[in-house]
């Protein structure tokens, strides 16, 4: 008969995402990854065969947990430029607030990984793919109610705003406040 793990896995994986979100996966050792998640080595490659294994886990856990909560702000009533700029000033407050500066794990991993890591650079680039979505409903949806210039490529526009979001969660990571940023949405909003 099979031993009962003494672990939470879903648990233990969100505490291996705050390691990796931390300190990137090439400086997440082991030995810390273990201690926060409450596993000794051979358990964590017991429930995760690999370090890599565990960080895919951890990425899908973000994808599954994380992102949504700020997608949801664009399924909120209300005009969609407005909804948009809710999004775009809560991450930007999420990023500038947290005194780690540890920014989205997406943009990090695609930074750190993409080039080296198939895997990893594959669920990085569905989480993009996510949120792209999320913007091509809305502004299709504003175009169809004249909220957004109905001649414009909705789908260039909704990668227009995912570069957009990309390029403030990195230029948050050292901005001294919001202040700096914001003006960026101002303009963004009015190209649409």
């Amino acid at each position: 008969m099979a031993r009962p793990r003494k672990f939470q896995a879903e648990a233990a994986v969100a505490k291996a995402m705050e390691v990796f979100w931390e300190k990137g996966y090439a400086a997440a050792s082991p030995q810390e990854l273990g201690e926060r998640m409450g596993l000794g080595r051979g358990s964590l490659y017991n429930a995760f065969e690999s370090k890599q294994g565990l960080f895919e886990r951890v990425l899908r856990h973000y994808h599954a947990h994380e992102a949504p909560r700020l997608l949801a702000l664009l399924s909120r009533p209300g005009p969609v430029k407005e909804r948009l700029r809710a999004l775009f000033l809560a991450v930007i407050e999420l990023d500038v607030s947290d005194p780690d500066r540890k920014g989205c794990l997406a943009i990090n991993t695609t930074v750190e990984l993409a080039s080296r890591d198939s895997v990893a650079a594959e669920l990085a680039s569905r989480m993009f793919e996510q949120t792209e979505a999320a913007f091509l409903a809305l502004l299709e949806e504003g175009q169809r109610t004249g909220q957004v210039d109905a001649t414009l490529d909705a789908r260039a526009l909704a990668s227009f705003l995912l570069n957009n979001l990309t390029g403030l969660r990195v230029l948050a990571k050292t901005a001294e406040d919001a202040g700096r940023l914001t003006p960026i949405i101002d303009v963004v909003l009015r190209s649409l």
